[in-house]
């Protein structure tokens, strides 16, 4: 039995793949039990290498390094890729109050963790890992790590903080939201308000009564200063068309729009009449409409189309064609000329058979060649981040260079690509799956790693005094900032207790708490919120983390 010895205890390559394989095994599947509907998830594979690292498990520390690392470096670039297309238009409109208050959730728990790191005996490095703890930020843990080590610090005793205080730092948002609807939120606050989110299409139809666009084409309609509006289909005499850009309009054509619910209003106003029929319903038979149109949905393939305006298409005008939508991961889009579209946009084309036919040539439609990952340019885009970490950079008042490190590096350049790679032909598309996939392998690699690191000194930590007093601190990191700015989004900022949870939520990066909000609100406004939040949240943790090491160790 002693090649069993050797497979789980003499260091080797091959040891420490089936060490931490078992570690990520098993705390993957302990992490999908649900307790009072709260779970730890892929989390508990950190809990795993603690145990793991405290019963006498090790790798060869080059490999843990090598590990722990290349995990990071793979979530954080894949985070950044999720993230970067909403990232920018998060600051639009409505979102740029949800951010504001989300940042004061992390403003707040930043002053708490200097000022108790100065008026307690807790070190500096320890209560960043406390901070990262009570707020459930893994990579602002793997940042503040990094920047230890340019520093010449230990990194331990950050990991055995974080591990600490992470379990109440998910509970403890959860117990914040259940303290504050009991004493603070009054019914009006329970009432849905509608997110005033410009990706939301609405379709409604209009008739022409309106004598300033009569016989004036669309395309000059459409230069006017009104809202952004598709016109998808024309009833004139009893017949159904697909109207062109120079389509003449007249009195008493129907028109078949697509815009935003809040614009209606305004082109109520342009086009004489809006009518009563609720077209949004889901049961609406799109080709029973007419006999000679037919709707159907084409997924652009080709990567020639990545990064090109539709408009630049002239895809209504050549084939007599109309696309009405656009949905891109998940997000209904107004399909507008100035669009820029992106490798697995599903577009909405409505037209003759034969004419859809001609459009799918041009724009792919096969699903098949968007399952192959594109590898190439996930690699190039590590390296680029890596480079923009190991940039030096001088700050004022500190005595050496600092550096983004492994984790800054990454996800602002993932960030960048994601947002704006398609606008320089960059093929940064991956399915949703194959992103989870890649995003969880890192995350686990570098959460088994970080445990094992850890586990060998985490129960001694945490039976001696010093290990409540993290405990009790992170909690109050958590708890706190949470239920003061609870307060003045709902009293100040007149949010709804539904948006206010998805941005606590977002701004703490907690998921289980959302999925607790979801259960209580019967709407989504908690996920919307989220979704706005949560980008500017996680990428501001980490720089924090980072900052807080820089100018205050």
């Amino acid at each position: 039995m002693e090649w069993l010895y050797d497979l789980f205890f003499n260091h080797s390559a091959l040891q420490a793949v089936v060490i931490l394989s078992v570690i990520i095994a098993c705390g993957l599947g302990l992490g999908k039990i649900h307790i009072c509907g709260i779970s730890l998830g892929v989390t508990f594979v950190f809990f795993m290498g603690i145990l793991a690292g405290h019963l006498g498990f090790s790798i060869d520390p080059q490999m843990l390094t090598y590990a722990e690392s290349f995990g990071l470096v793979l979530f954080v670039y894949e985070l950044g890729l999720q993230v970067g297309p909403g990232f920018f238009s998060s600051f639009q409109k409505g979102g740029y109050r949800l951010n504001l208050l989300g940042l004061g959730v992390i403003l707040l728990g930043t002053i708490m963790a200097v000022t108790l790191s100065k008026t307690t005996s807790i070190s500096l490095p320890d209560m960043v890992g406390i901070l990262c703890g009570a707020t459930t930020n893994t990579p602002a843990l793997g940042a503040a790590q990094q920047t230890l080590k340019q520093l010449g610090e230990p990194t331990s005793g950050a990991a055995l903080s974080c591990a600490v205080t992470y379990p109440l730092g998910v509970v403890g948002v959860i117990l914040a939201i259940i303290v504050v609807r009991k004493l603070f939120v009054r019914p009006k606050d329970l009432e849905e308000q509608e997110h005033d989110d410009p990706n939301h299409t609405y379709i409604a139809t209009f008739q022409v009564h309106n004598p300033a666009i009569f016989n004036k084409s669309i395309q000059d309609i459409a230069k006017m200063s009104y809202p952004k509006f598709v016109i998808s289909r024309i009833w004139r005499e009893g017949m159904v068309s697909i109207p062109t850009s120079d389509k003449i309009l007249k009195e008493n054509d129907r028109l078949l729009v697509i815009t935003t619910e809040k614009d209606a209003p305004a082109l109520t106003i342009l086009f004489g009449e809006q009518e009563n029929r609720d077209w949004n319903k889901e049961d609406i038979d799109w080709n029973a409409i007419d006999s000679q149109l037919i709707s159907k949905h084409i997924i652009i393939s080709r990567p020639e189309i990545n990064g090109k305006k539709l408009g630049a298409l002239r895809l209504r005008n050549t084939y007599g064609i109309n696309i009405s939508r656009v949905l891109r991961s998940g997000v209904q889009l107004l399909a507008t000329p100035g669009l820029i579209l992106q490798l697995g946009d599903r577009l909405t084309v409505v037209g003759e058979a034969a004419a859809i036919q001609n459009v799918e040539k041009v724009l792919g439609n096969r699903v098949k060649t968007l399952k192959d990952p594109n590898l190439a340019s996930i690699f190039i885009g590590i390296v680029l981040g890596l480079i923009v970490g190991s940039i030096p950079i001088a700050i004022p008042g500190i005595s050496s260079p600092v550096k983004l490190g492994l984790a800054g590096g990454p996800i602002i350049i993932g960030i960048l690509i994601g947002a704006y790679g398609p606008r320089f032909h960059l093929l940064t598309y991956t399915t949703r799956s194959a992103n989870l996939m890649l995003r969880g392998i890192g995350l686990s690699l570098y959460l088994a790693c970080l445990g094992l690191d850890a586990g060998a000194q985490f129960f001694e930590t945490v039976m001696r005094p010093e290990g409540a007093l993290w405990v009790g601190i992170g909690f109050l990191i958590t708890f706190i900032p949470v239920v003061i700015m609870a307060l003045v989004a709902l009293r100040f900022c007149g949010l709804d207790f539904g948006n206010t949870c998805g941005m606590l939520c977002g701004s703490m990066a907690n998921p289980m708490a959302l999925n607790y909000a979801n259960d209580i609100i019967p709407n989504d406004n908690p996920s919307v919120s989220y979704a706005t939040v949560y980008p500017l949240g996680m990428f501001t943790r980490v720089i924090i983390a980072q900052l807080i090491l820089m100018f205050f160790l």
